[in-house]
């Protein structure tokens, strides 16, 4: 396993991130902490967003970003219509999507159409940068889940293992 793919999917400079959601309920998903803008439901979503359009690039999909960043995160009907369970589960066959690219030494250096906002003209990349990219963009967010679930009391999870 490359260390790509292990940052990815694995336990590379962190808690691997089925560690991180394990034991995440979907009433500690949507659990509301004030003042943070965001549950795990909406940080995990906004995680699986960014990783499908970063599959899709790969794939050679040109799929734009959104104008705005708020569009990266769920609105009340994208919530209800994919639960808990869905959400995990979608963003966990993704995750081993990109590690299986991280994983095809022959692409990773092959450039890829990465199309941004309409301010600004499309990049073009390798396959591994922009897997690098999302392993840093995830890295974050899972950051601020780890957070999230200590100010909610569900960390350390009850599974223990590494826990920083």
């Amino acid at each position: 396993m490359t260390e790509l793919t292990r940052a990815l999917t694995a336990d590379s400079f962190a808690v691997p991130p089925p560690h991180i959601l394990d034991g995440i309920d979907a009433t500690l998903a949507h659990t509301v902490f004030p003042s943070i803008p965001h549950t795990l439901y909406a940080e995990l979503w906004h995680i699986a967003y960014w990783q499908r359009i970063t599959l899709d690039w790969i794939a050679g999909i040109e799929t734009p970003v959104p104008p705005h960043a708020s569009a990266g995160f769920p609105d009340s009907e994208q919530i209800a219509a994919e639960p808990w369970p869905n959400l995990l589960e979608r963003f966990l066959a993704d995750i081993r999507q990109a590690g299986v690219h991280a994983e095809d030494i022959a692409r990773l250096d092959c450039e890829i159409r990465c199309p941004a906002t309409p301010y600004f003209p499309v990049r073009v990349m390798t396959v591994r940068d922009q897997l690098i990219s999302l392993a840093g963009h995830n890295a974050y967010h899972f950051g601020r889940m780890v957070l999230l679930r200590q100010l909610l009391g569900a960390w350390p999870q009850a599974t223990a293992g590494l826990t920083w």
